[in-house]
């Protein structure tokens, strides 16, 4: 019995999860080193060669202060860089101690719009959730419908049937995905595993219940037979609109119910249709608002101890989602003070160039696992599961225990009507007020970013988080398909984190002395990227600019010389070298062609008449082309200096104004993209493109008092020679990259010589030109002819 007893013990101190941490930091922690002493060199130079009055002083001055910003955020991002963690679960363990004790967990899903958010899509998001490698009769998953739409419940009306086909079929073949669109989209993956037949019945229901539901979804109505098969239809009356409706809760399936079985005699788990009350003259606070009503609804249902929040448009694409998460809430040794676990979340309609930026790869690879390092990561508002107990405001104490078994046993002598109508009076809009709903208790309001804030109170309580990233990947789910979508969406993120930061609940104030410093920068990462707009568009714009003034081009002129560059580059120049090529190898004979003098005068009048004639736009686009313009100018402002070799400055103000005109080319090709060359329905409008040309000329105009007056030859003396020698030894670390970091056949390699075969000409092509002044003695010239 000792021996038996000491075995148990022994296999209880094994963990559940263990943490690693990520290779490489002492090859990076170097290199942060080497880029601190390049800061520290910049600001250097700048606070010890101030440009007297009337030389570019103010110029300077702000690029002084833009370097001064970048180099503050730079020391903040290194606190999420410097020893990132890696999470790996033993899930064979867990399985072990814990498989007829498991927790109940609690699923919910938020919509608001079934016109932007289909029926169709949110079902297939609710029936993976619901068949997860999980104790049914422990799943309850809710649907929050802030549109407050029957053609939304008439959607998860058919889902509750098909899922006693769906679930059974997913666990008989251990199938993956989970989601039944997402499945079948990769049926010729998936079909040779299961048996013809079957695969093709399971299929063929779900397509006539996705036609059924996209039907209904297009005509705007649900046929009155369906109305008479479930008596929540009957909410919905001739009174009922979207801001002005009563509270609705109705339970579709009910898991305590011994009848609630799917095909093979198994529990389904229970599912939970929920909208809340909406009247005008109230504020609902959005998803937050959704959020709390589901914590408060679910306490009255099933009150599991844990709960999953995922966006309708976030499928779960890993079976075992729910037992990775457990193996931290549930280890003996850490568990207690982890209060969320989040998965990271990754989109599956990305191309394979991610043209709009929306891989998360670096965030989630090394600044998610950074933070999870210092004491937690960020909480993102989906792919998340908490302790019920932090969401209602617990704060974290050594000694709290909590109750796994809560929400598990029998329901008492309540039937469901009794529950659905306690339900309901906990999602009216009046219930909240005179509480600490959005405050201390629940999401938190008043913030676009909820989900950032709510994270960092909970941080904030005590309470620790835990990133994990498997290899298969957790959730997938849409990314924005447009320019449009992806631009606005970032600049809602960037705004809702600027407010934060702006406010009382700024991680240096709100966190001083409850969480650690490095966790306080790692949560100002992301509430600065408003902030860093402007420094880089000051930076990578007003320069290059400086330079054409001082040498005598006109502002207009100098905007035709940066744009007429880029053209003759991919036009003028690849011809000409086409051409040559030919003739050097026989397959063309020399002639010279006459440039036709005619003058343009008339044709750039009506042009620019046009311009001033174009109508007004969406200012939401034109917002976005002025910006892209903007970023436009600055880069080919900024590489043609480089590439010329005239900017007066030593290598240590170089070479971040290069690494940061690459970036710039870098995260703006999608903008080009969508403005000049793409035809679809991503195309920025040609109006909306010469309206943000009269907006970029005017912002060039109210920049130019900025720029003082003074002689260029001024500027010159030892410091052209200093930075031609810093730009050939940066053409030289260019081509030694490409040399040394040759990708594998079969993943760009053609490209990737091809750019290093332009490196090259350019750095043979385009020598670095010291520019000299001359100045001429007519009265020694006089003397000598006398």
């Amino acid at each position: 019995m000792e021996t038996t007893a000491a075995a148990t013990a022994a296999e209880r101190r094994r963990p559940l999860f263990t943490t690693e941490e990520l290779g490489g930091r002492a090859v990076y922690r170097v290199q942060a080193a080497t880029v601190a002493a390049g800061i520290l060199l910049v600001l250097y130079y700048r606070a010890t060669r101030v440009p007297a009055a009337g030389e570019g002083r103010a110029a300077w001055l702000g690029m002084a202060a833009a370097e001064l910003w970048f180099a503050v955020y730079w020391v903040i991002a290194q606190s999420v860089r410097w020893r990132p963690f890696r999470r790996r679960t033993f899930r064979d363990r867990l399985a072990e101690r814990y498989e007829q004790n498991l927790p109940g967990v609690d699923i919910f899903v938020c919509t608001a719009d079934p016109q932007s958010e289909p029926p169709s899509l949110v079902i297939s998001t609710i029936l993976s959730v619901m068949a997860y490698n999980y104790p049914s009769e422990k799943i309850s998953v809710y649907l929050s419908d802030d549109g407050g739409s029957i053609l939304t419940f008439y959607a998860l009306w058919e889902a509750s049937i098909f899922a006693k086909k769906w679930l059974p079929f997913c666990k008989r073949y251990n199938i993956e995905p989970r989601s039944p669109a997402a499945y079948f989209s990769e049926s010729k993956v998936h079909h040779n595993l299961c048996i013809p037949k079957e695969w093709a019945l399971i299929k063929n229901l779900y397509e006539e219940m996705r036609e059924r539901i996209d039907t209904a979804t297009m005509s705007g109505k649900i046929p009155e037979e369906m109305k008479l098969k479930h008596k929540g239809f009957d909410e919905w009356n001739s009174d009922f609109t979207l801001k002005n409706h009563q509270p609705i809760v109705q339970i579709l399936i009910d898991g305590k119910n011994r009848n609630a079985i799917d095909d093979d005699r198994n529990v389904l788990p229970t599912l939970v249709y929920v909208a809340r009350e909406k009247r005008p003259q109230y504020h609902h606070n959005f998803k937050a608002g959704a959020l709390n009503a589901l914590i408060r609804v679910s306490s009255v249902i099933s009150d599991s101890p844990v709960i999953l929040n995922v966006d309708c448009d976030m499928y779960s694409n890993n079976s075992d989602s729910i037992r990775d998460a457990l193996c931290f809430f549930l280890d003996e040794e850490m568990g207690q003070k982890i209060g969320f676990v989040q998965y990271p979340q990754i989109f599956n309609n990305m191309t394979q160039n991610d043209i709009y930026g929306n891989s998360f790869n670096v965030s989630y690879h090394v600044e998610m696992c950074g933070l999870d390092s210092v004491g937690g990561c960020l909480y993102i508002g989906t792919g998340c599961f908490h302790r019920r107990e932090i969401l209602c405001g617990r704060i974290f104490s050594k000694d709290y225990k909590e109750n796994w078994n809560r929400g598990i046993k029998e329901r008492g002598k309540e039937n469901i009507n009794e529950i659905e109508e306690k339900a309901t009076s906990l999602v009216t809009c009046t219930y909240e007020h005179r509480t600490q709903w959005g405050n201390d208790i629940g999401v938190k309001y008043g913030f676009p970013a909820e989900d950032i804030i709510t994270g960092l109170a909970i941080h904030c309580r005590g309470w620790e988080s835990a990133f994990i990233n498997p290899k298969r990947a957790a959730f997938l789910g849409l990314a924005p398909s447009t320019l449009a979508q992806n631009i606005l969406q970032h600049k809602r993120w960037s705004e809702g984190n600027l407010t934060i930061f702006l406010s009382k609940y700024c991680s240096f104030l709100f966190g001083h002395g409850k969480i650690k410093l490095q966790l306080q920068m790692g949560y100002c990462i992301c509430g600065l990227w408003a902030a860093n707009s402007l420094p880089t568009l000051y930076y990578v714009t007003l320069y290059g600019l400086y330079e054409a003034l001082l040498s005598g081009d006109t502002l207009k002129g100098w905007w035709n010389g940066q744009r007429m560059w880029m053209v003759k580059s991919i036009t003028s120049y690849l011809y000409g070298f086409i051409d040559t090529i030919r003739k050097c190898v026989g397959m063309s004979k020399m002639s010279f062609e006459v440039t036709a003098k005619v003058s343009g005068h008339d044709e750039a009048k009506r042009y620019e008449q046009e311009i001033l004639e174009f109508g007004s736009s969406s200012p939401e686009y034109v917002i976005i082309a002025t910006v892209a313009l903007l970023n436009f100018v600055c880069l080919v402002g900024g590489l043609s200096q480089i590439m010329a070799g005239v900017w007066n400055m030593p290598w240590n103000v170089f070479l971040p104004q290069a690494i940061l005109c690459g970036m710039i080319v870098i995260i703006n090709m999608p903008i080009y993209e969508a403005m000049f060359l793409r035809k679809d329905n991503g195309r920025i409008p040609t109006a909306v493109t010469l309206a943000s040309i009269g907006f970029v000329m005017l912002a060039f105009l109210t920049t130019t008092a900025a720029v003082g007056e003074g002689e260029y030859g001024r500027q010159g003396g030892v410091q052209i020679p200093f930075q031609a020698a810093t730009v050939a030894a940066g053409k030289l670390l260019v081509l030694y990259y490409r040399a040394t970091h040759m990708p594998a056949g079969g993943e760009g390699r053609a490209a990737w010589v091809g750019m290093e075969a332009a490196e090259v000409m350019y750095t043979v092509g385009r020598p670095v030109l010291c520019p000299v002044r001359r100045r001429t003695f007519k009265d020694r010239l006089a003397e000598s002819q006398t």
